[in-house]
């Protein structure tokens, strides 16, 4: 099969991309997610993505820099595998090319599930390298799936706390600076949440934050919904985070089982979530409310600092 490369057009691309990893769930790390990645400042920059297409010109794979997220989102078609050595050279020349730029970075990782041999034999072949037992700095990931027959407890909320959808882009900026605060990191910018916002795929009933008493953000939970390649509505929870003024109160546990509910009367069967392994709190909190684990996801590292 010919297979080639060609350059990222932006939006009319876009689908074709969620597509793909649509028709093949149990290869994907993130197929529900994707219009929360793609809407990411890493795609203001074409040269941050990679496509290969078939001699009709339909898409068989691609990659992007996700250069927020320090990882490199790869989706291959069962049938184009052979081309991944091609896709890790250019992620390989990428992320070298990038050094030059203010969004070079020091490293790259690349998630892949623990099954899928071929495509952790690429990646050592490219020079990547398992973070799952490296001591101290040890990182794996897990998927976890909760099906639509579980029931969904409705926990209370601490006095005076609401829980409400985002209030569209008015609140942008407060949200913003949760997330920041939450996650500890400035990647999150108002144009990315903005963006999610204006992409079809979002719900704004499943867009959800805690109000505080003092009317400040204290936590979210965002929800997204697609169809698998069986025609079944599949859930994900991207992001979910509570300030750490505010932790030890319920609050994510209940944001999350209120997301769950509006998620399942919209006809999801299933619903995702992706966490690292090492989170015992995350971890305690998804299996509390009916998630259980479908897939370990290792991590691959590279270095680019001193090349």
């Amino acid at each position: 099969m010919s297979i080639t490369q060609r350059a990222f057009s932006g939006k009319p691309d876009v689908q074709a991309m969620i597509t793909l990893p649509a028709a093949f769930p149990a290869d994907n790390l993130h197929i529900v997610d994707l219009p929360y990645r793609f809407s990411s400042w890493a795609l203001d920059d074409p040269g941050n993505v990679g496509l290969w297409t078939n001699a009709e010109g339909h898409l068989l794979a691609w990659a992007v820099m996700q250069t927020p997220f320090w990882t490199v989102d790869v989706v291959c078609h069962p049938h184009a595998s052979h081309v991944l050595p091609d896709i890790l050279a250019w992620v390989d020349a990428r992320a070298r090319q990038m050094l030059e730029s203010e969004t070079g970075l020091p490293c790259w990782f690349v998630m892949t599930f623990a099954g899928q041999t071929s495509r952790i034999r690429a990646l050592k072949e490219a020079g990547f390298a398992s973070q799952a037992d490296v001591g101290e700095d040890s990182w794996s990931k897990v998927l976890m799936r909760r099906p639509a027959q579980a029931p969904v407890t409705a926990y209370s909320l601490p006095e005076d706390f609401t829980i409400r959808p985002l209030a569209d882009e008015r609140e942008v900026d407060a949200y913003v600076a949760l997330h920041r605060a939450v996650f500890e990191s400035r990647s999150m910018t108002a144009e990315w949440r903005a963006r999610t916002l204006r992409c079809p795929e979002h719900i704004p009933d499943t867009d959800l934050v805690i109000v505080a008493p003092d009317g400040r953000l204290a936590g979210f939970c965002i929800g997204w919904l697609n169809r698998d390649v069986t025609g079944e509505a599949v859930g994900h929870i991207e992001p979910l985070g509570v300030h750490a003024d505010f932790r030890g109160q319920g609050l994510g546990r209940a944001v999350l089982s209120e997301c769950l509910r509006r998620l399942y009367r919209r006809g999801a069967r299933y619903i995702l979530i992706e966490t690292d392994n090492y989170r015992a709190a995350a971890l305690d909190l998804y299996e509390s409310v009916g998630f259980h684990l479908i897939q370990d996801v290792l991590v691959f590292r590279k270095e680019y600092a001193n090349v």
